[in-house]
């Protein structure tokens, strides 16, 4: 046998290319990967308006450009509502901090504290890893950092998932009711079917305490909505659609005429049978409730949502639903059409009383980046405030005052200021306590702050060129092209060292095959597939296509956190599921009182493409399976994220006819 010898020179001119090549692949996939300029689709996140800004976290995320995978979020981001872009949304920023040991979840909720200037995360799915511990968490606008208040002192509260969360900043409560627990939400939950729960929770904003409320029924619910309204003595809770537990260990679609409140100074429940235009069953939708100075109605408005039925896509409509007359209101569109761009899992936020975002969503029958020079945010008019009395329209951050649209009008009489003669439903109310509560309208509260928050409206650096610093671009940049070389520079030089070594001994073995990463996630993804777990409480059901082949080498260390992608110039922090760590910052490194390090999520590309045209967003094709029967096979949670980008990309055909809560013209 005859070997062939190569010369030292020779060698390490090819060590050259090859440390040249994972240079411009790290860089260039990095790039791909800015949660402003890549983004493409997100879903099952959470999201909360305090003093003029969105804030928008957690869920699945696909990136435009390099892959089209789906991995969970890290990046905690927000979109400044007192101002608006070229694209007619308002700018979003990716400045904020979101410490290590905050978990990226799907299917939680956030809960605004306007009066402390706080944001809660509550629940949530964990992706591709178990679920910690429950803890509460919360963000502290004022000081752009997170908090771990820990567990229960008083009841044995467990994560869950996709329930209905609400809060009541002026009385300082937050509630949640329904949703999951499965082996996403609970520690060593196992392979137990997961079960929607019946619990109506409620926290105490100032005192840090939780009561487990009763519900309406021992029925669990789950991926329906919650709003509150100021009706009543102290304010009412409304929740309706998702599905429901039945006594075979299925599950149903919870009726839509089947509305249930909450009177939250007395504890009690009731139904009220709604009327009227009816949407068909539907969960993971989003809804949010306004009303005029005059409260003689109360208007809650939903958007889309996945179907209950077997085979059902979901829908891309709007009804109101008026109260107290609980009169359903269909709005759009035309006809008895569901809208040409099904989908769910996004979220809904009222904006000023006149216009709430719809932001986000999976769409199971349609490829596209979600409108990406908008961000994936649409506006829908609630009370058709615009030239054309569109229920779709660009933001306008002076429209602050809703006006009550003919739609309504209509129905419940008066006008656009109110006035509303119509003051309950056509058969009566289902409850005699009812008769008086939805006559009466609930006081202001008068909660003040408990900590000093004069001046604080602002988080982050956001100034109208949408830049970071430039120091802070630069210390970034360099910290983190400085960390990436010296670890690759540090692997070139043992790999040589070992190579010496192995020439002085005379080895002929051929050197080790490089370490081949892969995201840790469900075991089917072993075969370096991408295979998605179900969303739908059936295991069987809702299956995708997966794409054929995708094998994700990466060139970084072993993690045992969530599936994530880094930021600009980032590394790993792997304590505890850390989405990232930030090398070589210039900002003085900031811990909690825990002793936990706080980590500014900054992007090193801020400006969106104005070149780029918002009528031609790439997209995916592909295909998505349906859903499968729900009759008594019980609830299997996944491990994995049901819903699937798929990998195949084509060019937008130019003049293909686009939703109107795709692209606004």
């Amino acid at each position: 046998m005859m070997w062939i010898s190569i010369s030292p020179a020779s060698q390490f001119r090819q060590d050259l290319v090859v440390l040249s090549l994972l240079l411009f692949f790290v860089n260039f996939t990095v790039q791909q990967r800015d949660p402003i300029s890549n983004y493409c689709r997100r879903w099952g996140h959470q999201s909360a308006v305090v003093d003029d800004k969105l804030y928008i976290g957690g869920g699945l995320v696909t990136y435009d450009g390099g892959t089209s995978q789906n991995v969970s979020n890290p990046y905690f981001i927000y979109h400044d509502l007192g101002s608006v872009s070229s694209s007619g949304m308002p700018q979003p920023y990716a400045n904020l901090s979101k410490n290590s040991t905050v978990p990226d979840v799907s299917g939680g909720v956030f809960w605004p504290d306007t009066v402390n200037k706080k944001i809660y995360l509550f629940g949530g799915e964990y992706n591709g890893i178990s679920p910690w511990d429950f803890d509460l968490y919360a963000y502290d606008i004022i000081n752009d950092e997170w908090d771990n208040l820990g567990v229960s002192r008083t009841d044995n509260i467990i994560g869950l998932s996709y329930g209905a969360g609400v809060s009541i900043p002026d009385r300082g409560e937050a509630y949640y009711y329904g949703g999951w627990m499965n082996n996403a939400t609970v520690p060593d939950w196992g392979d137990a079917p997961q079960i929607p729960t019946s619990y109506l929770l409620r926290y105490e904003m100032d005192t840090n305490s939780w009561s487990n409320d009763t519900g309406p029924d021992n029925t669990g619910r789950a991926e329906g909505v919650m709003v509150h309204i100021p009706a009543g003595d102290g304010g009412m809770l409304v929740y309706f659609g998702g599905i429901r537990a039945t006594d075979d260990g299925g599950w149903e679609g919870q009726p839509m005429d089947q509305i249930i409140l909450y009177d939250v100074l007395s504890g009690k429940s009731y139904f009220q049978n709604a009327t009227g235009d009816v949407p068909e069953s539907r969960r993971r939708f989003c809804a949010g409730a306004t009303w005029v100075e005059d409260q003689s109605s109360y208007n809650i408005y939903l958007y889309g949502g996945a179907g209950e039925e077997e085979g059902s896509v979901g829908f891309d409509d709007i009804y109101i639903l008026t109260l107290p007359t609980f009169t359903w209101i269909k709005m759009y569109p035309d006809g008895n059409s569901t809208g040409s761009y099904p989908h769910h899992s996004f979220s809904c936020n009222v904006v000023n009383e006149a216009q709430m975002f719809i932001h986000g969503g999976f769409f199971p029958l349609n490829d596209d980046c979600d409108v990406p020079d908008q961000w994936g945010l649409h506006d829908m008019s609630l009370g058709r405030q615009n030239k054309d009395k569109a229920p779709w329209m660009l933001y306008n951050p002076d429209l602050t005052t809703y006006a009550v649209p003919t739609d309504i009008i209509s129905v419940v009489g008066g006008n656009s200021k109110g006035g509303a003669t119509k003051t309950a439903p056509s058969g009566g109310f289902d409850h005699q306590d009812l008769t008086a509560l939805m006559t009466r309208t609930a006081s202001a509260g008068t909660r003040t702050a408990t900590r000093n928050v004069s001046g604080a409206t602002a988080t982050g650096d956001s100034d109208s060129d949408n830049k970071l610093p430039t120091g802070a671009i630069v210390g970034i940049a360099v910290g983190g092209a400085v960390v990436l070389i010296g670890v690759l520079l540090a692997g070139f030089c043992l790999v040589r060292r070992r190579r010496a070594r192995r020439e002085r001994v005379g080895s002929q073995q051929p050197m080790a095959q490089p370490y081949e990463y892969h995201h840790p996630a469900h075991p089917s993804i072993a075969s370096n597939q991408y295979s998605p777990g179900p969303w739908s409480p059936q295991s069987a059901s809702f299956n995708p296509s997966s794409p054929t082949g995708l094998t994700m080498h990466q060139t970084a260390q072993s993690y045992t956190g969530p599936p994530v992608e880094l930021p600009s110039g980032g590394t790993e922090d792997t304590s505890r599921g850390s989405p990232y760590a930030q090398p070589g910052s210039t900002v003085e490194p900031k811990y909690d009182a825990q002793g936990n390090l706080w980590i500014p999520q900054v992007s090193t590309v801020q400006i969106p493409d104005q070149n780029h045209s918002p009528g031609s967003p790439p997209y995916y094709e592909g295909t998505m399976g349906s859903n499968s029967s729900k009759n008594g096979t019980g609830y299997f949670a996944s491990d994995t994220p049901q819903e699937l980008a798929t990998e195949r990309r084509t060019s937008y055909v130019p003049g293909q006819p686009v939703h109107e809560t795709y692209y606004h013209p």
